[in-house]
């Protein structure tokens, strides 16, 4: 690992030495030299729940920066976010862009640090990641390290907003970086729909702006200022301390982290400046009520309703839009989801608040159409006000928000911490837009209903307040949206819709738990509570999560689950119609903090069960007894596989790193079907092959589970003598079929995926020797040493495209590394040869590494791999993925960070020419035909065979 103490800029020496010498001194300052010395305005402690045993401070600079402080000695991550309360709405109109441009340029050099990756390469070498985003009103830089080089980080952090130097050798390539973020996302659906929205409301509203830019957008402007100066002036005038929202969540003590934010921040400028507002209307009312449709490119029918409402997101205490959201957004018996579903128009349903401008807002209801559905817009229509009126009429009840206000303390009672960065984002944005003392409990803060400002968001709702706004294939038009190239119309209202009969208000949820007490008790890892030839328990007993919360796996093992593909269909239609039948009777289980979901996979399916101890034995009976019991209706059948169609349709659209990555599996796994595959195979299945398949299935199993959380051994037997009971599993693990890596072939070889993506791309993979863990940890440290310098090289220095990453990426047991390339305007031979280049530039510098510099990426990896598990879901699937693997082991992430730390410099000189040997190219140009990856997949041995 490098020094942790970077030099200390010139201009905070002065400061630093003071500050030091007061402490070393005086340990505890008395209050009033502490007051006139330091430059804190204010310090507050915000509401938290009882249960978090974390420390927070909220300290305002004289300088009008915020800073919250949160103290967690538990965590192995530091993490900071610096929320900047300006964004893609203060674009000039002649530079459209411009703020997300000048994000991508503070990355690139300050006075202290003037290298270009200085400060990516800090970051990276311990053991941290960083990244940024620009919103409409907001831009947030964010990183997350390895807690001793904090200070460090924080250095180089702070003088983003102190002394960026705007690197002018480096303008041209990151206007071309921001050009390729742009056409990576160009086909992207809801960009897509966004800009044609943007052409429906009101233009003179700044949140209807071209916010992420190109090179036209970003071309020098005209006039005598240039780029550089514009984005200079930009900075200048809008970035400011009083703007500033920054979160640190660090295991360091509050006096530490305050001792760290003063000397770094407190000489960011104040020029009291105040965030800008918006004053415009989001949308013109009179041209309402409007009916627009607009071409996707994927396989998918959406409607949307949007109406103008205000902004509520200064009434967060008592939450008036939230029960008109919760009732229309109801999955539950009578629910207008409900009701679609049973005419078989819908599969898919939401409602809330977004594109929320700080003045207005918009209310939307969003719909997931059948091809039925399509063709009765004007039902649904007609069926979506009647709901609305019935609301109207009985729905505002005290009692339902009541009940929503319960539930939403109990989920603040004991919520769960996300990851340092995370967390440090979250709350920075929190911080920018409540008030210090609800940093952490607004979003869950019911004070009491308030049936006047209700009543006023539902007043909204009406038809002559509407955007009806519908989006399908098969749309078709002359207009054209500016930036994302959508065709779009706007349509007459035609004939008024028939309202589905059936709706109704749900009752009061009767899965509220009513036992929330924590039990002691606390294993280090999972044990086996059940053996036996044909099922596995394992059991944690956990408490450090501070919930009384479990989570259950169960993974219902069939031999024949991958044997063809149309079992493999037939597994994902089981899974499939599994949560379909049993989503109107649970969704008020899911409201109350309990769910429930089925996923299929290579050896058949997963029973996932996830919330409160108390009322989860009952969920687990009624899952198993619809699993084994239920009929499988016609529309519940052809539903399900409409959808599971609709994904495999949609594939070849998909983020082409994600078919790159799909394809990679399908040629070096087994079992493995394409998508192509699966899409034909079922459209030969019908619901009698489904009835006939789940008899097969549940007669032949083998049981894995696994209890994870707040309860003792005894009631997790309990619960798993409830499972092997109802399921009764006749088979062995030996029974069932491995999934299997497979070797790369000793000739470099190219794959094309089935893409009609318009970008190009590379995704180079290089295959380990064996399926040790001591080569598990070579492959994970020499990817780590690859990581910062392919990016730097590729993506800063040759501008090959925005998606450029090298990473460890291996297949189940069998170690790889992953170097990605995505380019809009590169062709992949281009990006092979720049790779192949850096490769040979790569063998040299390992030639001449030395252990010391090796010394840091060792660590790193270390580090990471003992990076502590930020929730109980997140830990219950890490010990869960153990159990998939030949030998099951709990420990295997510890025994790698160990063993990274003593891999030497030999031992990657002599694995370099081996990776060398095996590796295999996915690449894809536009217009590629897609490799028969089944005949590559075919001719590969196992891996363990080589």
């Amino acid at each position: 690992m490098l020094p942790t103490m970077s030099a200390i800029p010139p201009r905070l020496q002065a400061r630093r030495a003071v500050f030091g010498l007061t402490i070393g001194l005086l340990l505890a300052p008395a209050p009033s030299l502490w007051a006139e010395e330091s430059p804190v305005a204010e310090v507050i402690t915000p509401t938290i729940s009882p249960f978090d045993d974390r420390d927070y401070r909220v300290v305002t600079l004289d300088n009008g920066l915020q800073a919250l402080l949160v103290s967690d000695p538990d965590a192995d991550k530091a993490a900071a976010s610096m929320n900047v309360r300006v964004g893609s709405a203060q674009d000039p109109d002649d530079l459209q862009g411009l703020a997300h441009f000048l994000e991508h340029m503070l990355f690139l050099g300050t006075e202290p640090y003037p290298q270009s990756d200085a400060y990516q390469q800090y970051i990276s070498d311990n053991a941290g990641s960083h990244n940024a985003f620009t919103a409409q009103q907001d831009t947030n830089y964010f990183f997350d390290i390895e807690p001793s080089a904090l200070p460090g980080a924080l250095d180089r952090f702070s003088e983003f907003f102190l002394s960026p130097l705007f690197n002018a050798d480096h303008l041209e390539s990151e206007r071309n970086i921001v050009h390729s973020e742009y056409m990576a996302r160009i086909r992207d659906e809801s960009r897509r729909e966004n800009d044609v929205l943007n052409q429906l409301l009101n233009p003179d509203n700044p949140i209807t702006g071209f916010a992420v830019g190109s090179r036209d957008t970003l071309a020098n402007p005209e006039g005598e200022a240039t780029l550089r100066e514009r984005v200079i002036e930009f900075y200048h005038r809008y970035y400011d301390a009083n703007v500033m929202n920054l979160t640190i969540v660090a295991p360091q003590p509050l006096d530490t982290l305050e001792e760290l934010v003063i000397e770094r921040f407190a000489d960011i400028p104040d020029n009291d400046l105040s965030a800008p507002t918006i004053d415009a209307p989001l949308i013109d009312p009179d041209t309402l009520p409007r009916y627009v449709e607009r071409q996707s490119l994927q396989d998918r029918r959406q409607l949307r309703f949007y109406f103008p409402v205000p902004d509520p997101t200064d009434e967060y205490r008592t939450k008036p839009t939230q029960l008109i959201a919760h009732l229309l957004g109801d999955e539950g018996d009578g629910s207008l989801l409900s009701v679609l579903r049973e005419s078989g128009l819908a599969d898919g349903l939401s409602a809330g608040v977004g594109r929320g401008d700080g003045n207005e807002a918009l209310f939307t209801i969003s719909i997931s159409l059948t091809p039925a559905g399509a063709e009765r817009l004007d039902d649904i229509e007609a069926s979506l006000f009647a709901a609305i009126e019935q609301i109207r009429d009985t729905g505002l009840a005290e009692w339902r928000y009541d009940e929503q206000k319960s539930l939403s303390e109990q989920a603040f009672r004991f919520q769960q911490h996300g990851a340092p960065q995370q967390e440090a984002t979250r709350l920075a944005m929190s911080l920018s837009r409540y008030p210090v003392e609800d940093v952490q409990y607004a979003a869950y803060r019911m004070d009491g209903m308030d049936s006047e400002r209700q009543q006023r968001y539902l007043d909204a709702l009406t038809q002559d307040n509407m955007l009806r706004f519908y989006s399908a294939p098969d749309v078709e038009s002359d207009t054209i949206s500016p930036w994302f190239n959508t065709q779009w119309k706007e349509q007459s209202p035609t004939t008024t819709g028939q309202a589905l009969s059936g709706l109704a208000l749900p009752e009061p949820n009767p899965f509220i738990a009513s036992d929330l007490t924590l039990q002691g008790g606390q294993d280090e890892q999972p044990t086996a509570l059940i053996e036996t030839p044909t099922f596995t328990a394992w059991h944690m007993q956990d408490s450090r999560f501070n919930t009384p919360s479990v989570e259950w796996r169960v993974s219902l093992q069939h031999p024949s689950a991958s044997y063809s593909v149309e079992e493999a269909v037939l597994t994902r239609l089981l899974a499939g119609w599994l949560n379909d039948s049993l989503n109107e009777s649970l969704y008020p289980a899911w409201i109350a903090g309990q769910s429930f979901s089925a996923y299929a996979h290579a050896r058949g399916m997963t029973l996932s069960f996830s919330g409160w101890r108390d009322g989860q034995t009952p969920l687990i009976e009624q899952a198993l007894e619809q699993l084994q019991q239920a009929d499988i209706s016609t529309g519940a059948f052809e539903r399900v596989r409409y959808q599971l169609q609709r994904e495999w349709r949609n594939a070849p659209q998909a983020s082409l790193t994600g078919q790159a990555s799909r394809a990679l599996g399908e040629a070096l796994l087994t079992p493995q079907w394409s998508t192509a595959e699966l899409l034909e195979a079922s459209q030969r299945l019908e619901k009698r092959h489904l009835e006939n398949f789940r008899q097969r299935f549940l007669d032949d199993l083998y049981i894995d589970a696994m209890a994870v959380g707040n309860l003792n051994a005894e009631q997790a037997q309990e619960q798993a003598n409830l499972i092997r009971g109802a399921l009764t599993p006749r088979l062995t693990r030996n029974d069932i079929p491995p999934l299997t890596p497979l070797e790369v072939s000793d000739e470099s070889e190219i794959l094309h995926p089935h893409s009609t993506r318009e970008e190009s791309l590379v995704l180079r993979y290089l295959q380990g020797r064996d399926t040790s863990v001591e080569e598990q940890a070579r492959l994970s440290v020499l990817a780590q040493w690859l990581d910062t310098p392919f990016y730097q090289q590729l993506r800063t220095e040759e501008q090959l495209g925005y998606i450029v990453n090298a990473g460890y990426s291996p297949l189940l047991e069998a170690p790889g590394i992953g170097l990605i390339v995505q380019s809009p305007d590169v062709d992949s031979g281009t990006i092979a040869e720049r790779i192949d280049a850096f490769m040979n530039d790569a063998k040299t510098r390992l030639n001449a590494l030395s252990d010391e510099e090796l010394a840091a990426h060792r660590q790193a990896v270390h580090d990471r791999l003992n990076q502590r598990d930020t929730s109980l879901p997140s830990m219950a699937n890490r010990y869960w993925q153990a159990t998939a693997l030949d030998e099951v082991r709990f420990d295997r992430r510890e025994q790698i960070a160990e063993l990274a730390l003593d891999v030497s410099v030999e031992e990657l000189q002599a694995l370099w020419p081996a990776l060398l040997s095996h590796q295999l190219d996915i690449r894809f140009n536009p217009g590629d035909s897609p490799s028969d990856i089944a005949v590559y997949r075919e001719a590969r041995t196992p891996f363990d065979a080589r």
